[in-house]
């Protein structure tokens, strides 16, 4: 008797864990990516959005940039759940020309959609001129799992000062340190 409820109790732990496996993400939110932005395509929430601080080789800092280092602005941009509205302090701030891009993750999965921002100097072979939108490109950002190494298509470009900044989400999420990257035209003081 002793036995067979020994097994009855393995059997029911082995089925809980397997449930568990099965289960495709933690939230309950349908994975139907195909025409989402980046933001809304992958469960952000549970992603570090916190950077080494790495800049890439040949990136330019801006001689006079319009929010200084450690200086704070508020971020106007959603690229990521609790970003907009969020109070920054900048980290860094570097001259190039920003991408949104579309790619497809080297981990697989959907394409992501006109992801904000990846810079000119994360392009492999990119050369100094600026890339026509609908131009195929490899990507040398790290920024989210599967980006680097993938192949991409140029949406549209902007000459502009970008920003690395720490900031706390305004849902309440742990604070995001080195974050790569925000527009010029994204950041306000109010």
């Amino acid at each position: 008797m002793k036995s067979k409820k020994l097994w009855i109790g393995i059997a029911s732990l082995l089925l809980m864990f397997m449930l568990a496996a099965c289960s495709n993400n933690s939230n309950g939110k349908s994975s139907d990516q195909s025409s989402k932005t980046d933001h809304e395509s992958m469960d952000m929430g549970n992603m570090d959005h916190s950077g080494s601080g790495t800049v890439p080789e040949g990136l330019k800092v801006a001689e006079n940039p319009t929010f200084k280092v450690g200086s704070q602005a508020i971020i106007k941009a959603d690229h990521m759940e609790g970003m907009n509205g969020a109070k920054a302090t900048i980290v860094g701030a570097y001259d190039t020309i920003a991408y949104a891009v579309t790619y497809t993750p080297t981990t697989g999965g959907e394409p992501v959609k006109n992801h904000k921002w990846v810079i000119q100097e994360e392009i492999k072979d990119a050369g100094d001129q600026a890339l026509e939108p609908g131009t195929n490109v490899t990507l040398e950002a790290d920024h989210m799992k599967g980006m680097n190494g993938a192949t991409g298509t140029i949406e549209s470009a902007e000459k502009t000062t970008v920003y690395m900044v720490d900031y706390t989400p305004t849902n309440g999420g742990e604070k995001v340190t080195n974050h790569q990257w925000v527009t010029e035209s994204e950041l306000s003081t109010k």
